[in-house]
């Protein structure tokens, strides 16, 4: 008697997890490129001081330098002259098209902007945001995308961000350009980001801060919440220079072995200038490689 044997396809093995948590340099090295998280680099106000630096710094630790670059202008930074509303129809358009979530990092005037952003991705102006196609900034005449992750239609204040950041953004220079609003809730985070990252100076003149403690970043719901007070002597203005830290060994090993909450000796003999806020944020973006690269291979949160 003939039997008749239906053919099931191998289903595809899925890789295992990654400790996300830890992920150390043989880790970061192998971590996909195409995976690697579009990472907006906000300015602050001054148009000499960009975040070109730091953009640099991020490639010199191996993050591909075409996930660093804004996709108007071909530099590693953005101008903060943006609403939050325009920010987040960019964000959703850029995740429609590469599958991998952005991320934001803000100095200064930029912090604001990331805030602002947070704010309209978790529906403060509406749940009806056009997508806004980044290379010009001109809206689309769409309000959803297609999830390339799981093929549903979703609004732009659906997405959710891996990791946002506001370095030296403070109360003050918002009240002296009339962003009342926004100075009441600088330090309110949604759940619009997973993810936040905050710090402060010391007694920054710029910022308006003193101690540097006394405003926290808070979680207004579900979102995990760092606070960062940096070191006294750090500048203001200078904050976005780090290349040079990824191009010194000695640094380059501190900033790969930091962990949050530890407190390993600073290393000696070299220039350690913006070294604690470099490792945080180093920390947090493989944090965010990871695990996009995790949802890609069918582990962790799967909705945007």
């Amino acid at each position: 008697m003939a039997v008749a044997c239906a053919l099931v396809p191998a289903r595809a093995a899925v890789p295992p997890a990654i400790d996300c948590e830890r992920v150390d340099t043989k880790t970061a090295a192998s971590l996909p490129a195409d995976r690697a998280p579009r990472i907006v680099l906000l300015q602050g106000s001054l148009g000499i001081v960009t975040m070109a630096p730091f953009g640099e710094f991020l490639e010199g630790m191996g993050y591909p330098a075409a996930a660093l670059v804004d996709p108007r202008t071909g530099e590693m930074t953005t101008d903060s002259d943006l609403d939050g509303r325009t920010l987040a129809g960019m964000l959703a358009w850029q995740y429609e098209r590469d599958g991998v979530r952005p991320l934001i990092v803000g100095h200064s005037k930029g912090g604001g902007v990331v805030i602002d952003t947070l704010r309209a991705l978790a529906g403060v102006y509406g749940n009806e945001l056009a997508l806004v196609d980044p290379r010009t900034l001109e809206p689309q005449a769409r309000t959803q995308f297609l999830d390339p992750v799981t093929g549903e239609s979703r609004r732009v204040v659906d997405l959710t961000l891996p990791l946002a950041s506001a370095i030296a953004t403070g109360r003050l220079p918002r009240i002296l350009r009339g962003q009342f609003e926004l100075a009441s809730v600088l330090r309110d985070i949604p759940d619009s980001a997973e993810w936040f990252v905050g710090f402060a100076i010391p007694y920054d003149p710029i910022a308006g801060t003193f101690a540097g403690d006394e405003d926290p970043y808070r979680a207004t719901g579900r979102a995990q919440v760092r606070n960062v007070v940096l070191p006294a002597t750090t500048n203001h203005i200078g904050v976005p220079r780090a290349a040079h830290l990824a191009r010194d060994p000695a640094t380059r090993a501190w900033i790969d072995a930091y962990l949050p909450g530890a407190a390993p000796a600073m290393p000696e003999g070299v220039d350690t200038t913006n070294l604690v806020h470099a490792a945080e944020l180093w920390y947090s973006i493989k944090r965010a490689w990871c695990g996009e690269a995790q949802r890609a291979n069918g582990h962790g949160q799967r909705a945007g």
